[in-house]
């Protein structure tokens, strides 16, 4: 994997555990050479890994919406920064640019591009880990929602087992190098549905 697009929360009123962990996960990509992609924001979890990878001399491109391209908001020292026309545009760009996918602590944005890629990965859209750092237990509850949607029959077990999840960063990107695409589960489900 050389690039990996990391979906985060943008809150400045969180924790300062989920700042330091965030900031790490930058500065673990970068110490490994992969290349961060993500929403180009300053604040929060975003502002974070941005940060981390850069103190670490890593290379970070930014994907952002012109209404999001402003001082308060924009990560001014980036790599670089991809101004797209809308939000769909975004994710789509964030999408092409990377090999895997990390979603740390967040909100509904963070989750919308987590399930959207989780979604596209399940039916064949794409062949990319997934990942979840799960610090400080965060997703747990998701991930207890996501067991429940297996148990009742809505999402295979084959795709549930493809979501990588972690609690630290070289567990996780270890976990992403040995996944392995389900791809009988997705002609299943392609067939199913």
């Amino acid at each position: 994997m050389k690039s990996i697009c990391v979906y985060c929360g943008s809150a400045d009123a969180v924790h300062a555990d989920y700042k330091s962990a965030a900031r790490e996960m930058g500065k673990t990509l970068a110490r490994r050479e992969i290349r961060v992609i993500y929403g180009g924001g300053k604040t929060g979890l975003m502002g974070e890994v941005a940060n981390g990878a850069l103190s670490a001399g890593g290379e970070v491109i930014g994907v952002i919406i012109p209404s999001m391209n402003t001082p308060a908001l924009a990560h001014t020292g980036l790599t670089r920064m991809d101004v797209a026309a809308d939000m769909h545009g975004r994710k789509a760009r964030m999408h092409e640019l990377a090999d895997g996918y990390i979603a740390l602590p967040g909100g509904y944005g963070t989750w919308d591009e987590l399930f959207e890629t989780i979604t596209w990965a399940q039916t064949g859209a794409h062949e990319k880990p997934v990942g979840l750092l799960n610090f400080k237990k965060y997703y747990e509850p998701m991930l207890a929602a996501i067991d429940h949607a297996v148990i009742e029959g809505f999402i295979f077990k084959e795709h549930r087992k493809s979501l990588c999840c972690e609690s630290e960063p070289n567990k996780l990107l270890e976990a992403m190098l040995a996944y392995e695409h389900p791809r009988e589960a997705v002609k299943r489900w392609m067939q199913e549905e």
